[in-house]
């Protein structure tokens, strides 16, 4: 990606040597030696990546920009739902609603566990896209390989882990007898996963903070390609079930994990490398921590959300909690869909901040939120006239079928009730602004909970859907009230 403009030099530095930008034509690009070439001071290092690393303080946001980065990641995250509609339709041919409800169940606390960890691609993107910024390639190195380390450590710890957290996920589903069965099978097996997930999830935060869509495309595909092909292979073809879908992933999170350390290993080759002790800076943990502590709580009160609403169709009859499943790989196909542009936000606002530059923040806002309200739009209408068919090439049970055609508009409108919520969690965790992050998601469970509390029981499931999007909507408009006062305060 280009960007027209010139590399700032910081004030301090310009001071010391009595430069005033305004009056000259010199600039500073990449890292390396200081050079003079054509009236324009250039930073001339081996690493031919360099040009691209130049970063200007008054860069351009246009929609071209926003697509560059979203485009790649829109398709890139359909692979993930449609990963989750492979499984759920490899389950479901065995016409059993017991094991479509026990996979079901599995892969959300699965979810719970593994999106404690989510900063370390969330938080990765935002750290890496501000040093981007800052035009500091040694900072985004250094925090790609802090990830790393929380990664191998936090991975194996959960890989070991794998049993107690089956027997967690059974107690809290409180489910029948096979479906905490199925559950039990599938939480053992992709748990293993666990260490290769997390590298993933680091590799794909370095990505994306420099805004490479393109290599984020490239991983994600890799990864849910062997995924999905060994779904087939291993639950369906082989009759493993739900053991062979766990496998599929297991092996799928190594493969791609290998392509992408392989990628990111050459590329660092050329470049110079970060001390030890930069990585190791304590004060920089320390930095990475507190965010991650914050968008932990954020992550565990969206997952709570989505136990309490699973957990509440699993009290409506299993039927109700298939067809729910169902539903709702639709919304995480629209959501995954609309993260394309709340990736773009992450980046552009981030490295607008560690830039700080007002205006290129201002517009990434404005594009990304304008193309994601358009794009929830065409979303909702293709689920309203498309989804009853879509619903009956997942599961072949007809009672499944039934109860799932009765809630698709619920799920079909859940795009436009959470696009807000979408982009406004990218830009904050573009800016790194954790704690408001944090504080909002904590104000929007309670708003959840009081709406389940008092739409479940009177309207059965279809209060839980509502709910949903009371959910939904009070992440993205307290996000947005929030915004307008930081944007006072950030530049």
């Amino acid at each position: 990606m280009k960007w027209p403009a010139p590399v700032f030099l910081h004030q301090s530095f310009c001071a010391s040597l009595g430069i005033r930008l305004a009056a000259t034509g010199w600039r500073l690009r990449g890292s390396g030696k200081l050079g003079h070439i054509g009236g324009s001071i250039k930073l001339q290092g081996s690493n031919p990546l360099d040009a691209t690393q130049a970063n200007a303080r008054y860069f351009i946001v246009s929609n071209r920009s926003v697509l560059t980065i979203a485009v790649p990641m829109m398709l890139a995250y359909l692979t993930t739902p449609l990963l989750g509609i492979v499984d759920t339709a490899v389950v479901g041919q065995f016409g059993d609603a017991a094991l479509l409800g026990g996979l079901a169940a599995g892969a959300l606390v699965f979810d719970v566990v593994f999106t404690t960890f989510n900063f370390l691609r969330s938080g990765t993107t935002g750290l890496v896209a501000q040093a981007f910024g800052r035009g500091d390639p040694l900072e985004e190195q250094a925090v790609f390989w802090r990830a790393m380390l929380i990664a191998v450590v936090a991975g194996v710890v959960l890989a070991a882990l794998a049993p107690l957290f089956a027997v967690a996920g059974q107690w809290f589903m409180g489910a029948e007898p096979r479906v905490s069965a199925a559950m039990s099978v599938y939480i053992r097996i992709r748990l293993l996963a666990a260490p290769f997930s997390l590298v993933n999830y680091a590799i794909l935060g370095y990505a994306l903070g420099r805004g490479e869509g393109g290599l984020g495309l490239m991983l994600q595909v890799v990864l849910n390609g062997i995924n999905i092909a060994l779904c087939f292979l291993l639950g369906l073809e082989l009759g493993w079930g739900v053991a062979g879908v766990a496998w599929a992933t297991v092996t799928g999170e190594f493969l791609a994990m290998l392509l992408g350390l392989a990628i990111v290993l050459r590329r660092f080759r050329r470049l110079e490398w970060p001390s030890r002790r930069r990585i190791l800076d304590l004060p920089a943990y320390r930095r990475m921590l507190s965010l991650n502590r914050d968008i932990m709580i954020r992550s565990f009160s969206l997952l709570a959300a989505f136990a309490l609403f699973t957990r509440q169709g699993a009290q409506f009859g299993t039927v109700t909690l298939a067809a729910n499943a169902v539903l709702m790989n639709f919304f995480l196909i629209a959501g995954y869909f609309l993260d394309g542009f709340a990736t773009a936000a992450e980046q552009l606002a981030g490295r607008a901040i560690g830039a700080h530059a007002a205006t290129p923040f201002r517009q990434a806002v404005r594009l990304t939120l304008i193309w994601g309200f358009g794009l929830a739009g065409v979303a909702t209408l293709v689920l309203l006239t498309a989804g009853s068919d879509l619903v009956a090439l997942v599961t072949t049970s007809a009672d499944v079928r039934a109860a799932a055609d009765t809630y698709l508009p619920w799920a079909a409108f859940t795009a436009l009730s959470g696009v807000l919520a979408f982009q406004m969690d990218g830009v904050f965790i573009g800016a790194t602004w954790s704690r408001d992050m944090r504080n909002m998601m904590l104000v929007s469970f309670l708003a959840f909970s009081a709406a389940l509390i008092t739409l479940a029981p009177a309207f059965g499931n279809n209060g839980l859907w509502a709910a949903l999007h009371v959910f939904l909507l009070v992440r993205g408009l307290s996000l947005l009230a929030v915004l307008r006062l930081r944007v006072r305060t950030a530049f």
